[in-house]
């Protein structure tokens, strides 16, 4: 069961799939359209996860899931003590 932090929206369990099932780095543009989300959203919540450590930013508007973040999705990180 994942542990969601109280600062997490359910977009973010989105995001965070996205990302870990392409295992590519992608941008909000990409996130948004394959998902049908608006890519001001997107880009928010990827910088807030960046933030928490679930996500990084490896250059300008292009994003990759972390360790981290490929644990919460498993179930074995605390995304509250982030």
């Amino acid at each position: 069961m994942r542990k969601r932090g109280e600062w997490m929206t359910p977009m973010d369990d989105l995001l965070l799939e996205a990302l870990e099932s392409s295992d590519m780095v992608l941008s909000p543009s990409i996130i948004s359209f394959n998902l049908d989300l608006s890519r001001e959203a997107v880009n928010r919540r990827l910088q807030t996860l960046a933030d928490h450590g679930l996500v990084a930013k490896v250059e300008r508007g292009m994003y990759e899931i972390t360790e981290e973040g490929r644990g919460y999705l498993a179930g074995d990180f605390d995304a509250s003590d982030v």
